[in-house]
């Protein structure tokens, strides 16, 4: 029987980007808030340290910041005549481990989505009509516009110190910007990181060919930087460090280095790390939640009560968790009833690699974000008739560190191995590099997640099992991207050049990335959505899913995390303003 704590006012379960941010935002409000995270502390100075940080085989190669499929896993089959089973080595997609989470092991791509993705259904039938779009694409709009999130963008933009260059202020056009994006009220809190000589390329390449090129915007700090919450951060090395290793320069946005300096200084606050919530308890009526139950590293079970449960684990988790507490109906892939589960998506990327000729293009020398991109053909920011597909992504050259166990580019036609692929390896290294298209994927009636009926945990509770495949949409709409790619990449004059659109079927043990969204998807009706607008289930009022990237009811062609965070400090308004003052549902 689980030892009953004393009672909090709000428990979060994980304590990653959307857990600290709801944890200052609860703890500066004068509630007694307490975050249950599944793995260890983490510390900027005591984990991540400039003396071994930049370790490849530990961090990259072994994944040493990651989940390990001993403490979790899930299963894993294309579609449902097959068998799932269980994925043993994480190596398609990287769930984060500790506090931090993926923000610890992100590269700081801060992408906000298109005004359109927010009413992506009505704008397409509208545009295309009805027919355009596949008969089991169950995409839909959100409940929330791209007006009311933008003031909450912005906030997580200061919050990291976003480096970027606004391409629309307040509706005005600015040169050198994304000429796409949707208005900002305010440009990004920091310039631009420097480019590389292979962006430099690519955006001359871009412009010769037609496009607008404009510098990614990053969370790496392009200037030293103090954020609204009085956390400062240090100018990027360009270290090329980023992406699944901790920066230990105090140069890439996470919410060690944005949030938890802050969050640690109220006494109203305490993190219980290495013990993983197992269940959301509900009362007698199963309407109103009474806390959780969680089990430490010893198998001692122990009940938190609390008024409010905010849950902000990883997107995966946060599905599996509202399924093993019974919150919202089953998601039933067959029949296409239910919602906990449903809409599951993924990214679809692809990429084109070039040898440039007497080039020194220095790759080593990099950020997690920095790059020249151009968006012209994301989201519907093209015409899209006759072309077979919907949907889109941006493109370009980033250059994320060209570290060395696994950067090792050759010309075709060189041996795998021996003297002459080491001397290959060496003429190449400095005049290689690849461009990247980073595309939507939109939902289906047949990719989602349940509970396998077959495989457990550590703890006896069924594993999750993920059901996905890439649809003719998305491989359609990859082909073109890639075509379009192409055609930059000839303007650059090449020697070599390998474009390689994306295939499928999709396959787990391949990475491409770690951007899982959907199963517990925002809507304005509970019968196709698990939270409502401010991101609360519908079913259990006091039970909040509050920004991770499970609520997105598809992906689009950016990365997550920009989002992610603006609906964090979305529905943490939601909760002070509105909740507390008359708690119930506040739709």
């Amino acid at each position: 029987m689980a030892r009953k704590l004393p009672r909090k006012d709000v428990v979060i379960v994980g304590l990653g980007w959307t857990g600290s941010i709801l944890a200052y935002e609860m703890a500066k409000a004068g509630l007694d808030v307490v975050a249950i995270e599944r793995g260890p502390w983490r510390d900027t100075a005591t984990d991540f340290p400039p003396a071994y940080a930049q370790d490849e085989l530990r961090y990259a190669v072994r994944l040493d910041l990651f989940l390990r499929p001993q403490q979790d896993t899930l299963t894993f089959r294309n579609n449902a005549s097959q068998s799932a089973l269980p994925i043993r080595s994480f190596s398609g997609f990287l769930p984060g481990n500790g506090v931090g989470g993926a923000g610890v092991h992100w590269n700081g791509q801060t992408w906000r989505f298109l005004p359109t993705d927010f009413k992506l259904r009505s704008h397409l039938e509208e545009r295309y009509g009805k027919d355009a779009l596949p008969g089991d694409m169950t995409i839909q709009d959100w409940p929330v516009s791209y007006d009311e999130l933008e003031p909450y963008y912005d906030r997580f933009e200061k919050l990291c110190g976003t480096s970027g260059k606004a391409g629309n202020l307040k509706g005005t056009v600015q040169p050198g910007g994304n000429p796409f994006e949707g208005w900002r009220s305010s440009d990004y809190p920091n310039p631009p990181l420097k480019q590389g000589l292979a962006a430099t390329l690519f955006a001359e390449a871009a412009r010769k060919t037609g496009h607008t090129p404009f510098p990614q915007p990053a969370s790496n700090m392009s200037e030293a930087y103090t954020n609204p919450l009085g956390v400062k951060l240090g100018q990027c090395t360009y270290c090329g460090f980023c992406e699944r290793f901790g920066c230990g320069n105090y140069a890439k946005s996470s919410p060690q280095t944005c949030v938890l300096p802050a969050l640690m200084r109220f006494p109203n606050f305490s993190a219980q790390t290495d013990s993983e919530v197992t269940k959301i308890n509900l009362d007698s009526t199963g309407k109103r939640a009474t806390g959780v139950t969680y089990v430490d590293t010893s198998g001692v079970e122990w009940e938190q009560p609390a008024d409010i449960v905010l849950v902000c684990a990883f997107s995966l988790f946060n599905v599996r968790l509202m399924l093993l507490s019974g919150i919202g109906k089953p998601y039933d892939g067959a029949t296409g009833q239910g919602v906990v589960g449903r809409n599951y998506a993924y990214q679809t990327t692809s990429g084109v690699s070039l040898i440039l000729k007497d080039k020194i293009l220095n790759p080593f020398i990099a950020t997690g974000a920095h790059g020249m991109i151009i968006d012209d053909y994301n989201g519907d920011n093209f015409d899209h008739s006759g072309l077979g597909f919907v949907g889109g992504g941006y493109m370009g050259a980033g250059q994320t560190g060209a570290r060395p166990i696994s950067t090792r580019p050759v010309p075709e036609g060189t041996p795998k191995w021996g003297a002459a692929w080491k001397k290959a390896t060496a003429e190449t290294y400095q005049s290689a590099f690849n461009l990247s298209t980073h595309g939507s994927s939109y939902s289906y009636q047949d990719c989602y997640l349940d509970l396998d009926p077959t495989y457990k945990d550590r703890l006896g509770r069924p594993l999750m099992r993920m059901t996905f495949d890439f649809h003719d949409n998305e491989l359609k709409m990859s082909a073109y991207l890639t075509a379009r790619l192409a055609e930059i990449a000839r303007a650059m004059d090449p020697v070599e050049m390998k474009a390689s659109p994306r295939k499928g079927p999709y396959n787990v043990n391949i990475y491409q990335t770690t951007h899982n969204t959907g199963g517990t998807v925002m809507g304005a009706d509970p019968a196709n959505s698990v939270v409502n607008r401010y991101c609360q289930s519908w079913d259990v009022h006091n039970v909040f899913v509050p920004g991770g990237a499970s609520v997105f009811p598809q992906n689009h062609g950016y990365n997550p995390t920009d989002t992610v965070g603006a609906l964090a400090y979305w529905t943490a308004d939601a909760i002070k303003n509105r909740y507390l003052k008359n708690p119930g549902p506040l739709v």
